[in-house]
């Protein structure tokens, strides 16, 4: 798991094998999106605003469920 240093975005870690990202939000829910690739993760890790970067390439481009799946 990596902290976050974000308004919005606490922790993410990434799942390579299952191409699953796991985020927990500030409100401490945490959610699965599924079929992210590798390289999405790498620019969201890099991205200067991860809010921005999740809400522009990540919210509602992949398949999610609420929680931590495997």
């Amino acid at each position: 798991m990596v902290q976050i240093d974000s308004e919005a975005i606490d922790e993410v870690e990434y799942n390579a094998a299952h191409s699953t990202l796991h985020v927990r939000f500030a409100h401490g829910d945490w959610y699965s999106y599924f079929a992210v690739p590798k390289r999405v993760h790498e620019h969201f890790m890099a991205a200067e605003s991860k809010g921005r970067f999740f809400q522009d390439h990540i919210r509602d481009r992949y398949p999610y469920r609420k929680g931590r799946q495997a």
